[in-house]
């Protein structure tokens, strides 16, 4: 069975747009990978309910750990979440998931952020650019995009903020057609039928399987 642990809510950040930020402290801190999630236990209705939520901090911060989320109308463990105040505490399990980066590819490194799925791409980038060896590429497909004054600060990072319409075209003009090569290496997080989407043409024109990693809400 998997251990069960405590954190405690420390601040809320209010991006807007119904997004918001939880802040927890986690007493021993907690070790884990860029890219990972948490496996939130809610006491909704009775029971407790399971709800992954991927880990939007630093693994070089241990101590505080940030999830980022939307509040879904129908959904019962967002409004959970967005109810709770500084001081309230979340029974939680993990680090788990595969989708992970640990140190930058030996190749050009596109990240595909779509919405909320900037996540866990957020740490990703910081663990990328502390070991590039090739070009680090953010494109950002978001209505409201989040951690736009932190990206901008980050040197060595190429950021692009694409319209969510115009992102499936955008990777076919810059990554498909625009040349023959196919030794980049891509990570893709947001929600809906856009992420297997992009997966499937950017392995189908020619990227090793390997290569586009992706996941999907």
């Amino acid at each position: 069975m998997a251990e069960e642990r405590t954190a405690t809510l420390e601040s809320v950040v209010d991006h807007g747009a119904d997004t918001r930020s939880l802040v927890f402290a986690i007493p021993g801190g907690l070790a884990f990978r860029p890219g990972q999630f948490l496996s939130c236990l809610l006491p909704i209705g009775g029971e407790r309910m399971i709800r992954p939520y991927s880990i939007a901090s630093s693994p070089e911060q241990p101590d505080r750990v940030e999830i980022l989320l939307n509040l879904v109308p129908d959904g019962p463990g967002s409004h959970y979440l967005f109810g709770l105040a500084p001081g309230a505490t979340l029974q939680f399990t993990g680090p788990w998931g595969t989708f992970l980066l640990d140190e930058a590819p030996a190749a050009a490194t596109v990240f595909v952020a779509i919405e909320t799925g900037i996540a866990p791409i957020r740490p990703m980038l910081y663990r990328a650019l502390a070991t590039a060896t090739h070009p680090v590429t953010l494109l950002y497909a978001g209505s409201h995009p989040l951690y736009q004054e932190e990206l901008a600060s980050l040197a060595g990072l190429e950021r692009h903020r694409i319209d969510p319409a115009q992102l499936e075209d955008a990777v076919r003009r810059c990554y498909l057609d625009g040349d023959a090569d196919r030794s980049r290496h891509f990570f893709i997080c947001g929600v809906g039928p856009i992420v297997p989407r992009l997966r499937d043409i950017l392995r189908a024109g020619g990227y090793a399987r390997r290569a586009v990693q992706y996941e999907k809400w």
